[in-house]
């Protein structure tokens, strides 16, 4: 009876939660994205320390396999630094191959557009109407004669409204770019202390996991975060092999077609291409400009190349080795994809691909477990080649 009773009243706070839930929707909802809003940069720097974490576990076990002593207490900072200087050092060479002939094929495009501009501007001089222009901004025009005060008040009128705002929209951009780097320098520092106590963490989110939950429970949750946490490690490894290998197929084609900027545009593409399917897309434009400023033929025939290599790449590169380092099937790692840009773009697409790679291996492992013996049945190991 007293169990009934508990049931009851379980299922009673239930459906009052649930309700609650449901007609204070609107409220709640605004809170919890008040909430996610207040908690980003914490957020921002977790996935930060999630990532520097891989450099930086390498740097531990190749550079200090068995230290002792003072060595060992100086080991972790150390390998801490040299992940971030590594990461730092890529970025600014990645910038300093691209920045520079990027701003001298602007340059380039610049220099042979104003004879254009200037004959554009020559023949708008011979037709403009004057009289209607000026009418259009509001100024009287008396027996053909132009009313230069009524003009004047209109000029300063214009130029009021543009002033207000350029200082509005300079205003708006400091604000965002302030906001931005405070939310920068929070993840960086929140990261830090994420790696330096990062055992210590995991022992006591491990112990709060086992004290609040059932053992059976305890064990569910454990595994799925152990999965997880394999799936995206094995992605990000995978991603970034994916992208170097994009990168120097990109850098060999142009090569072998004569295109400008070769080494260049490979690098930026296969910078860009960390972002699944869909990155290389982004390079590619950027390169298809600046071979635009040499010759508009092969900045079509670049395009052209792009979009064979693409697909090679996204239907047989990228789902063989970034679906066989997670241990997920090709067919499922484009399926995740498509589902996950679809509905969070290209942030849907970076957890779509591990996520379903946790899921399959879970669903895998359940599926074996509950399956009875069998001498034929295979074994519940990765299969890739499904």
């Amino acid at each position: 009876m007293k169990q009934e009773w508990k049931l009851w009243l379980r299922l009673g706070i239930t459906l009052f939660l649930l309700y609650l839930a449901i007609h204070y929707w609107g409220t709640i909802s605004h809170l919890l994205l008040l909430a996610l809003g207040a908690a980003f940069p914490l957020i921002l720097g977790c996935i930060i320390a999630y990532a520097v974490n891989i450099l930086m576990s390498i740097y531990e076990r190749f550079c200090f396999p068995n230290s002792r002593g003072s060595i060992a207490r100086l080991r972790r900072p150390l390998c801490l630094v040299l992940a971030y200087a590594s990461l730092v050092a890529l970025v600014f060479l990645i910038i300093r191959m691209i920045l520079p002939e990027l701003v001298q094929s602007v340059g380039l495009l610049v220099q042979e557009a104003a004879p254009m501009i200037e004959r554009l501007a020559k023949l708008l001089n011979q037709n403009l109407d004057l009289s209607q222009l000026l009418t259009s901004y509001g100024v009287a025009l008396y027996d053909g004669n132009i009313n230069w005060q009524e003009a004047l008040t209109a000029a300063v009128k214009w130029l009021s409204q543009g002033l207000g705002g350029v200082m509005g929209s300079m205003i708006s951009l400091f604000s965002s770019l302030f906001s931005t780097l405070f939310t920068l320098i929070i993840s960086f520092i929140f990261s830090i202390y994420l790696l330096l106590g990062k055992e210590r963490l995991s022992r006591q989110s491990a112990l709060v996991l086992k004290t609040y939950l059932k053992p059976n429970w305890y064990r569910r949750v454990i595994y799925f975060l152990e999965t997880l946490n394999t799936c995206f490690h094995r992605f990000i490894v995978g991603q970034c092999t994916e992208a170097v290998i994009l990168g120097l197929l990109c850098i060999g084609g142009m090569l072998l077609f004569r295109f400008p900027y070769a080494t260049m545009v490979g690098t930026l593409i296969g910078f860009t291409a960390l972002i699944p399917v869909a990155g290389a897309y982004i390079g590619a434009g950027v390169g298809a400009f600046m071979i635009f400023t040499v010759s508009p033929i092969q900045a079509l025939l670049f395009l052209l190349f792009i979009c064979v290599l693409q697909q090679v790449e996204g239907n047989l590169i990228y789902p063989k080795v970034v679906g066989s380092s997670i241990g997920l099937p090709g067919i499922w790692v484009l399926t995740a994809v498509t589902v996950g840009g679809g509905m969070m773009g290209i942030f849907g697409m970076l957890l779509a691909v591990p996520l379903a790679a946790t899921f399959y291996q879970v669903l895998r492992g359940d599926i074996y477990r509950r399956m009875p013996p069998q001498e034929d049945s295979p074994p519940p190991c990765d299969d890739t080649q499904e």
